[in-house]
């Protein structure tokens, strides 16, 4: 299967270890909601792209810290050379990164090879640019079903989904996602899963300002997916790779 022959390339060039967690067969766990009290998780899906350094700034200005969910080739490829530029950024930074799959699909329409391929070729590029095997994935559209879920768990992976979508992919305007915003914190739950996508200009420059600003005023902490569950974001972080004939998306 194409699994066990990309498992056969990651053993070769020592990517995975004999006993790593990609053996791991009980299906994914799937979060919803952070668990520390009094927290933000600040989540940004389908970069790399051009905005992240902002919105990476912005929150450490805050004094807190981003999860980056990447895919692989969507916006743009993750091994152009800005691309991953902005994945390295992000993990040296405190940022968490972690997986969005390959190419944006929707998973439950995959079979078992076609889940790894979109799991694996993502987790590879993230361990070429950063050394870190990332520990979590969010689903797009946040789909998924018992079959990714067993795929995700072989992989090591927790899925991620969210308990407050800033509606920025939506088609709605920055004011409504602001006032999105504004109405969550003036509820004040214990904690917040916010998902955001820092593809979007309107996203870094205009309402995650103001999400800083509301949120922080009510004394919530900024933190990643990974702190604000207590968990821990990687499997392993070894050393980055060398750029090579191998960093492309052509034919992936």
């Amino acid at each position: 299967m194409l699994f066990t022959a990309l498992l056969s390339v990651a053993l070769a060039t020592g990517l995975v270890s004999a006993v790593s967690p990609i053996q791991r067969r009980s299906p994914a766990q799937v979060v919803t909601k952070c668990t520390v009290p009094n927290t933000v998780a600040l989540t940004f899906d389908d970069g790399p792209w051009l905005y992240l350094y902002d919105v990476g700034k912005a929150i450490a200005a805050a004094g807190g810290h981003a999860t980056f969910f990447f895919n692989g080739n969507n916006y743009g490829c993750i091994y152009e050379a800005d691309e991953a530029k902005r994945v390295k950024w992000a993990f040296d930074k405190g940022h968490q990164v972690a997986s969005h799959t390959w190419s944006h699909a929707h998973l439950n329409n995959l079979n078992w090879d076609q889940l790894h391929n979109q799991f694996w070729l993502v987790e590879e590029a993230i361990m070429k640019i950063t050394g870190a095997y990332p520990a979590f994935t969010r689903p797009p559209y946040g789909e998924y079903n018992d079959l990714v879920r067993e795929v995700a768990g072989a992989r090591g992976h927790t899925l991620a989904t969210w308990d407050f979508d800033s509606g920025d992919s939506s088609g709605i305007s920055a004011d409504q996602s602001k006032q999105r915003y504004t109405e969550i914190a003036n509820s004040h739950p214990s904690t917040i899963l916010a998902l955001n996508h820092d593809v979007y200009e309107q996203t870094a420059h205009v309402i995650l300002p103001h999400a800083i600003q509301v949120l922080q005023a009510k004394g919530y902490r900024f933190v990643t997916l990974a702190e604000c569950l207590g968990m821990s974001p990687y499997q392993w972080v070894g050393a980055p790779q060398a750029r090579d004939s191998s960093w492309t998306c052509a034919g992936k």
